[in-house]
């Protein structure tokens, strides 16, 4: 019964992660399409402004361009991930737990990095609704992300996990045994 309780909560954390995910690429994305219309440019055969920054950002301050750059990475990454997670789910073996692991580390370290780069963001100030909003999904996509790594090893140690190993035996072995006393027929092969 708590198998089938940790592979539920775990569904359930998947699907709010890759929603959170899409929003947080959704939000990123418009902010770098409109980063990209509304920059300057410079003409023909003139030379690059001394204080030019290569990561320009009409909206925010001097971090968003970073965290943008950071949360589109994060949203890829956690969006793969939560892929592998939910075919994790459906073997539910230790070999899937290890792929799944693996990407749901790396999308959770990606979304810290996102997320620090947010929170300095909030401390510089000066920036509009949609960057609040980004960062705020941020914050809680690295909380659940943790959350759902801790609830699966949880469901390993718990148990119930079969190894390929322990299926390659289950259908290689036979199931009767010979009686006592008589000799076991030869093999033709």
């Amino acid at each position: 019964m708590a198998l089938g309780v940790v592979k539920s909560l775990a569904g359930f954390l998947l699907l709010l992660n890759l929603c959170i995910y899409l929003t947080v690429g959704a939000i990123a994305g418009w902010v770098l399409n409109n980063a990209l219309d509304h920059t300057y440019s410079i003409g023909r055969r003139r030379t690059l402004p001394v204080g030019f920054f290569p990561v320009y950002f009409p909206m925010g301050n001097e971090a968003t361009g970073f965290m943008i750059i950071f949360a589109l990475i994060a949203a890829a990454v956690g969006a793969a991930s939560c892929l592998s997670g939910l075919h994790h789910l459906r073997v539910w073996t230790a070999q899937s737990l290890s792929s799944s692991t693996a990407s749901s580390m790396a999308a959770w370290a990606l979304t810290l990095l996102a997320m620090g780069l947010g929170c300095k963001e909030i401390h510089i100030g000066g920036r509009n609704t949609k960057l609040i909003t980004l960062e705020s999904f941020l914050i809680i996509a690295s909380g659940t992300k943790l959350f759902y790594i801790l609830l699966i090893h949880a469901g390993f140690f718990g148990g119930n996990y079969c190894s390929y190993e322990d299926t390659y035996v289950a259908t290689t072995t036979t199931t009767a045994e010979p009686l006592k006393g008589r000799k076991p027929a030869a093999s033709s092969v």
